[in-house]
Parts: structure tokens; sequence; C-alpha cells
């Protein structure tokens, strides 16, 4: 290995620092180190700190958050030194290895910091940790900083850790570091013209509403970029699809001297490869991309960005356990990264696809990835580290602390997996889970699918989720699985993991199967009369698509779904047999006896039914039921039905209505005698408290027509205590005597405010409006015609006597000459007979 490899490279902006950094971690065990894009800290850092350190046994690791660009970065890296990677500078990534007893400098990505640190927790083998790009704030990268500060403080405090970003808070990462010394070293880019160029129809209103015109548009961005600048370009694109449906538009498009590259996670190696070397000689490339590209790669000869703005990521919520993807768009900071890739290596030009004041509402920097990823991989972590449950995950120095629901709602899943205790120590079935470069839902398929003799199938569905291969029906998956490169060199990783013979039969039958050890909360049930809704354990709906192949199908499992609605879109699934859900959840199965309203016969029902988690399986009549539970269910069958489902005769219903306004008007009643608690007869009030009042009255009831039979007159009166019934009379009477001696009925069906509906001439002689609650509650009195029909409403009949009556007196006399319509009401005799009949009598 040289160690003058400096000598004869061309200088990059990082040189002027690196003594300052080499020197700074010889007295500090930390350091934080902040250097805009373009500036080598990736490429330079680690070999300085190595040339500095050669001596020391121990070796070098940097985690970088993407495979490529840590692939990318150990190659640079050896070939600085004029080196193959395997050599001094090594890797490790998911599922390639390149490192030999000569390694000194690991470039390690993923969760496998996390394992190197799981295995060896004093990090014996290893001086220095470089977390590089930390302003991604990837969820692994976070995990690793907190352990590593564990580690440093409680086992290594020689163990040194600098950490590497270009846009991030660096004070808040020095402060978690025990106030570590900051480094700030100046970038080097050349200028970029930026310019705006939405969609006129977008111009006001969010970017990611219209995507399908939006990738037009960027189409003939590029297609004008190529016309009128020069350079390779880069096209920032929110993922895989749109990046095939951009070269699809393209293809035809461009000149013969331009390629078109695409630039995504699970692309092959040797294709992200390709894109990242420079256009072949008198030829220009279009790089179609995701984020993937936003850091950490230099790609050759880009002058030309194009952005459209837009990202895409996966979001968990605790309150459905699920995920969903979301196209957002992307933060002031991810876009000032996508702009700087046209100016890495010469002046360029960044055509944004949005209007500047649409970018007002851009955030400032994107969520840390723990605020919003399924915590379930990272809580195993710390499980098996033996931070277990929420004492645990705070014993811990986060920058982010995990969010307690989605912590908790992990947690759930993973003791529901068998991995962990309930104390939320790690179980043996949890470490053997941990061991796996797999998701813990993955892993415990792979290990119980294994046991129940189907393993290769389970590893290679386990590789078909993992590089997210597309298809609805996951079955025909795992048959075309030979046919991927890359699934199948994932699958037979995986049986090698777990020593499954090659010999072993691929049954695309058991896929339902696999899949429902890993989504035991997905198992789905079709719903009666549909043929695409399902319901989930989960509690979930879930619907497919009317051209999916599996419309109709009784059970299935679901892999993925997008979560964003009430009734989920089910993207990935696979069948399963009933027999298999027996076999597979039988110590979960619950059998009971199921007593409840039925809605279609409004009757209460009792079924015997087979239950998982929030799905009944199966179910069937039975006769068994206690009367408790039918007294229940016909409760909820009346709340479901409403109150006036009951048969309110109109007695009843007057009762009601008196009730009514004792309950309104008590406080006016001041006699300790007539101070009783009257009952709020409310229709919501007697929903509520349909245990007390009505229950006793239901036996032997079990259907709507049963209560016909109540009688709610009774009922509500043998609510109250007798000297209540007596109060109840006298305070709110039904009737009201008048001066003419006629008992007539008070409408109570407004209880703040009762009528006496009588005829005018009943009321002669009444110098006082009528009152009823001891005098407290005047009656409106609704003065009728002698046909019946109003005449006058008032509350103050002096004042009708002597304002009203001779309006009404001079109107109504020729009207109803029969009769009596005196000069003085007051002095009259009241009377409901006609004139010939007074005289008559």
């Amino acid at each position: 290995m040289q160690t003058n490899f400096f000598d004869n490279l061309s200088p990059l902006p990082i040189d002027s620092s690196l003594s300052e950094i080499v020197s700074t971690l010889a007295k500090s065990p930390n350091c934080v180190l902040h250097a805009p894009p373009g500036a080598g800290k990736t490429t330079r850092v680690p070999l300085a700190l190595l040339k500095k350190f050669h001596l020391d046994e121990k070796k070098i690791i940097m985690l970088e958050p993407r495979r490529l660009a840590a692939r990318t970065a150990a190659a640079r890296l050896a070939n600085t030194l004029g080196e193959q990677v395997g050599k001094t500078i090594g890797y490790r990534i998911k599922n390639d290895t390149k490192i030999s007893s000569e390694t000194k400098i690991e470039v390690v990505t993923e969760g496998v910091l996390t394992r190197i640190i799981q295995n060896d927790p004093e990090l014996s083998a290893y001086s220095c940790i470089i977390f590089d790009e930390f302003h991604e704030r990837s969820i692994h990268a976070d995990l690793g900083l907190a352990l590593a500060i564990e580690i440093q403080e409680a086992l290594r405090d020689d163990l040194r850790i600098l950490v590497m970003s270009a846009t991030l808070d660096t004070q808040e990462v020095a402060t978690l570091l025990g106030d570590c010394p900051i480094i700030s070293s100046k970038g080097k880019s050349y200028p970029v013209t930026i310019k705006h160029v939405p969609l006129p129809q977008m111009v006001a209103s969010r970017i990611d509403q219209n995507i399908p015109a939006l990738l037009t548009h960027i189409a003939k961005t590029i297609q004008y970029a190529i016309a009128n600048d020069e350079g390779s370009i880069l096209v920032f694109l929110p993922g895989a699809g749109e990046i095939k449906r951009v070269a699809d538009m393209l293809q035809s498009t461009l000149p013969p001297d331009v390629d078109i590259a695409p630039l995504y996670g699970n692309l092959p190696q040797r294709q992200q490869d390709e894109a990242i070397l420079p256009a072949k000689t008198g030829r220009r490339k279009v790089v179609l991309a995701t984020s993937i590209a936003e850091t950490s790669l230099t790609i050759e000869g880009i002058r030309i960005v194009i952005d459209s703005g837009l990202s895409r990521s996966s979001r968990f919520s605790p309150a459905t356990g699920m995920n969903r993807l979301v196209t957002e768009t992307v933060s002031i900071a991810a876009a000032t990264q996508r702009t700087g890739r046209a100016g890495r290596l010469e002046s360029g030009i960044c055509y944004r696809l949005w209007s500047e004041v649409q970018e007002n509402s851009f955030r400032a920097f994107a969520s840390p990835e723990i605020k919003e990823a399924d915590l379930a991989p990272l809580s195993l972590e710390l499980a098996q580290w033996g931070a277990c449950g929420e004492n645990g995950v705070h014993a811990l120095a986060w920058l982010d602390t995990p969010p307690t629901s989605s912590y908790r709602q992990a947690l759930t899943l993973l003791q529901q997996l068998g991995t962990l205790n309930t104390d939320f120590s790690i179980t043996d079935h949890g470490k053997a889970v941990a061991a796996l470069p797999l998701h813990p839902r993955l892993a415990h398929m792979i290990i119980s699918a294994h046991l129940n003799g189907y393993g290769r199938t389970a590893c290679t569905l386990a590789a078909v989720l993992s590089e997210r291969a597309k298809g609805t029906d996951l079955r025909h998956l795992i048959e075309q699985a030979n046919s991927n490169q890359g699934i199948s060199k994932t699958a037979q990783h995986l049986c090698k993991l777990l020593n499954i013979p090659s010999t072993e039969k691929l049954d695309s039958d058991k896929t339902g199967a696999s899949l429902a050890l890993a989504y035991p909360d997905r198992i789905g049930k079709l719903r009666d009369n549909s043929r695409t809704e399902y319901k989930l354990t989960n509690g979930r709906r879930a619907q497919l698509t009317e051209e999916s192949p599996l419309a109709g199908t009784p059970f299935i499992v679901v892999a993925e779904l997008n979560d964003a609605h009430a009734t989920s879109r089910i993207w990935q699934c696979a069948p399963i047999d009933f027999d298999d859900i027996h076999t597979l959840f039988h110590n979960e199965i619950q059998e009971r006896s199921r007593v409840e309203w039925d809605e279609r016969n409004a009757s209460v029902s009792t079924l015997q039914t087979e239950q998982l988690g929030d799905l009944i399986l199966s179910q069937q009549s039975s006769t068994e039921a206690s009367e408790e539970q039918i007294l229940s269910a016909l409760l909820d069958g009346i709340r479901t039905l409403g109150i006036d489902a009951l048969p309110w005769t109109k007695e009843a219903t007057r009762l009601r209505e008196r009730l009514a306004f004792m309950h309104i008007h008590s406080q006016q009643l001041t006699s300790t005698a007539d101070c009783y608690e009257w009952p709020d007869v409310s229709n919501k009030a007697l929903l509520n408290s349909l245990e007390t009042w009505l229950a006793p009255y239901l036996a032997g009831m079990r259907k709507k027509a049963d209560l016909r039979k109540l009688d709610l007159e009774t009922i509500l009166l043998s609510s109250l205590e007798w000297a209540q019934q007596t109060a109840l009379q006298k305070l709110a009477p039904s009737h009201f005597t008048v001066p003419s001696g006629s008992n007539i009925r008070i409408d109570y069906s407004d209880p703040t405010s009762p009528v006496l509906p009588v005829k005018l001439q009943e009321m002669f002689g009444a110098t006082q409006t009528p009152s009823i609650a001891n005098g407290k509650v005047s009656l409106t009195v609704h003065l009728l015609s002698p046909a019946g029909r109003p005449l006058q409403v008032t509350r103050d009949l002096i004042s009708f006597w002597e304002n009203g009556y001779p309006s009404v007196r001079s109107e109504m006399r020729g009207r109803y000459p029969k009769h009596p319509w005196p000069d003085n009401p007051l002095t009259a005799e009241p009377t409901r007979k006609t004139k010939r009949a007074l005289q008559n009598q």
C-alpha cells in the first residue's frame, strides 16, 4: 500500500482541511465535518486517516446510505491507491462482500454496520467509524450512531467517531457527540443557472397532482435541453415506474448519438455502473434517476439537471400498522443537492419543473427516516442489543428518539412473530430472525416455512418482495423467479443461510401460506356480496381491481397495498387455503359464541365462530347463549334501530314530553318537597341508559317485532318513585281546568314552552295567565275560534283582553254570530256553548 497516495492527485477543496481533521481525531474521539457536495470528503478523508493511523492494527469502517454509493466509493478509494477493491479498500453490502485479510477500510451500507456491532459489541477490529452523508438521516445511520456512542461511553473510549455531512445542522450532532469539534470545509462547485419551467396549469397548484402531464412535460424539456444545451443530462424522477414511462416517451424521439440510462435502487448492478460512467466519446446520455443520485455520486459529464421536484418514500402508519408509498415534493435541501449535480465538473444549468411561487411551500429539510419508517427492524436490533422496551430505547442517545406510537406498534408485531418475550427481551427465535439480512417479517417467514417443509418457496418469495418485483399475483412471480437473475441470486443466498437444499421443490401453491407467516395481520376474507373487497385480520378493508385474476378468491394474504384511503388498494397478494390458515394459526384461532344483532333479520342471532384477529374465518348457527348475551345484543339492536323503533303510543309520548319538561325546568322548582332528579328522556339519553330503564322489561324478547309488546307509558312511570309520580301530576299536570270548567290537555311537545289550546269563550273572566310548576312556568295560551282555529297566542291574558280582544271581536262576531262576543270579556260567563244553548239552559 502506498503512503504518499495524495502526491499525484488533482487537488480537491477538502485537501486543505485534512490535516485539521486528522489532528482533531488524534486528540478528540469525536468530530463533525461539514463539507458541501463536491468537496471530496468521501474519497479523501478515509485515506487521510488511514495514512495517519496506518500503524494501527485496527480498521476504519465507513457507512454509506446506499449500496451504489458504497460500491462506487470503495472503487474510487481503491483506484486512488492503484489497487483493486478487496485489498486495502473493501466493501460489505447486502448479498455482496469484497474484503480480505489486507483490508483496512471497509465501506458498508444498510444494516451491515449494525450487524457488525451486534456480532462484536466492542468493535474490537475497528479504530474509527465514519458516518458519510449523515444529512440523509437514514434510520440505519441514526441507529448506528446511537450504538456507537454507547460503545464509546461504556466499552471503548479509544473509538473514534467522525460524522460527515453536507447540509445537516452540525451543531446538533456535535452536541450529541459531547460538544465535539466541528470542522467546516469549502466545496468546489461551478455556477449553475437555474430556470423554472413549470407546466402552465400547475403554476399555482401542487406539482404532484397531475403526474402524467408532468412526465410529458419532462420529456419535452429533455428534448429542448438536448437541442439547446451541451453535455449529458441527469433527470430526477420519483420512482422506477416514472423512469420507465419517460424512457418510453424518449425512445423514438432522441438523436442517434444520445443514450438513455436508467438509475434506481433495484436496477441490476451492471446497469447501475453503466449509468454513472461518462458517456462514450462522441455521445451524450440522459440519466433518468431517482433520489439515489442526489448525493455521494459524481456522474461524469453531467452539465444539465432536470428536476421533477418529486420524491417517493414509504410512510408507516401506527394507526393501521401498514406502510404506504407517498409521492411528495422534495425539500429545499434536496433541490439544492440536485441542482449541484450540474456544477460538479463545470458550469451547468438546472431546469426546475415548478414555479418560484410553488417553491415557497417546500420544506427546508426532509423528515428523518426514523420519524416515518416501520420501526420493526430497529426494535428487534435494540432488543438484541439489550435495550428492551420503552425504557431501553430512551437509554440511548438519539438525534430524534423513535416515535412512541410507531415503536409500540413494532413491539406488538415482534411479539406476534414470536421474536420478543412479554418483557420485550429477545427470544431464541428472535435471535435467529435478527441474524438474517431481511425485515423481521420476511426472516420469520423463511425460518418458519423451512420448518413446515417449503423453505425454498419462502426464500424465493422473500427475494421477490425484497427486489420489489412487479405483479399482483405473487404465485406467478415465484414461478418466474429463475428468469430474474437478481431474484434468483438472492433466493439462493437465503437458502444457503438456512441450509435448504437446492433439490427442494419450489411450490408456488405455498406462496399464500408463506406470505401469511410474514403478514398474519393481512390475511383477508372476501366480504359477502363482493368479488373484490376483503376484510383483513387487522380490521382494515382492502380491495382488488375488478380485472385482477384473484378477484373472487375466498381467502388471500396481502403483501403490499396502498393505505391512503379507508379501503386500501391491493397491489400484491396471493391466495391461501382455509386449511393452511388452520394449520399455521391453530393456536391463535379463537372459537367464540357470538351473540349479536342481525340487521338483515332485525333479530338477535347466535353464532359459533372461528376468529383470527378481527377476521371471522367461519361461522354457523348455534343455540348456546346466555340471557345476558341475548339482552346485550338486543340492546345493541335497539341502538342500531334508534329510539323511534320502540312503540311510542300517544300516551307514552305525552308522558315522555311531560318528563322532558320537568328535566328542563327542575332548577326552577325550589320547594324541597318537589326537588327530584328528573330523568333526561332525550333520544340520546334514553339510548345511552337502556340498561337502566328498559332492560328489565325485555326478558324473552329477541326480535324487533317483540318490542311491540312493550308498554312504554307504564315503563317510564315505573322509573319514578311514587312520590315523584305525584309531584309530576302536581307540577306538570296532563290537563288544566279553564274558567268554563273544561279540562284541557296541555301540549308539552315543546317542553321549553308548554301550550294550552283553548277556545276563547272558555277563558272569559280569566284575569291571570294559566301557569304550572307551582306558578313558576306560564303556559302559552293558544286562543281558538269556535271552530278550533287559532285566533291569538299570548302569555299575558290581561293585555290581550285590553288590547287584542276588541279587534278579534270585531272580526269574528260576524263570522261566528251564534257564539257570544261580549263587550267586556272579564265580566262575561265563560262557556263552550252557543248563545241559544245558554238561553235554553
